[in-house]
């Protein structure tokens, strides 16, 4: 599939048919999450990958879902994308950075999450280009007290969100989508920031 039509054919799939994907559709689009950009290389990411059934209804736990979630949980793929703030710190304080003090205030934003979104990104596009549906979604401070230890993920990790992957089934689409895209006028700034009038 040409790189346009994936782009321009990614859209938050929130309805999967009871369907396996195959290992080597979720090696490859793992894979390419690893091409991700990272910050200094370090790559302070993880993934915790849950196939079929059994694991992914570990994930939903006892919660009940709502009428838009019955069909998320049906993705028989979910990747729990996770970043980890010290690898950064470490890595920055290496001789080739040279932040010894590992200060977070250094960091003008915290790239250990921008680069793990990027990864997840980049799972949702390969899904795409394999015709597979997607969702990134993100993981409630509540839901992570019980899921993070049952994934037995250590504490030093930080769940981004999670990825849903399957194949699609009829859905609707998301009711937030009626507010259309905003104009490429009023987020593309060229040569400097300029408000939008009125």
């Amino acid at each position: 599939m040409e790189f346009q039509d994936v782009v321009r054919r990614r859209r938050m799939v929130r309805n999967f048919a009871d369907r396996p994907v195959p290992a080597h559709i979720v090696d490859r689009v793992l894979d390419n999450a690893l091409r991700a950009p990272s910050a200094g290389f370090s790559q302070g990411w993880a993934f915790v990958v849950l196939e079929g059934p059994a694991q992914t209804t570990e994930f939903w736990g006892d919660e009940p879902l709502g009428p838009r979630w019955q069909g998320v949980a049906r993705a028989p793929v979910i990747i729990v994308a996770l970043s980890n703030r010290q690898i950064y710190l470490d890595r920055y304080a290496e001789a080739d950075k040279g932040w010894t003090d590992r200060d977070e205030s250094r960091w003008a934003v915290p790239y250990w999450h921008v680069d793990t979104g990027m990864a997840s990104l980049l799972m949702l596009l390969t899904a795409v280009d394999a015709g597979l549906g997607a969702l990134f979604f993100g993981l409630p401070h509540h839901r992570w007290a019980w899921l993070g230890p049952a994934l037995g993920v250590p504490g030093d990790y930080t769940p981004v969100g999670a990825v849903a992957l399957g194949y699609p089934a009829p859905d609707e689409p998301s009711p937030s989508l009626k507010r259309g895209r905003r104009p490429a006028s009023e987020v593309i700034h060229r040569g400097r920031f300029r408000p939008a009038p009125g």
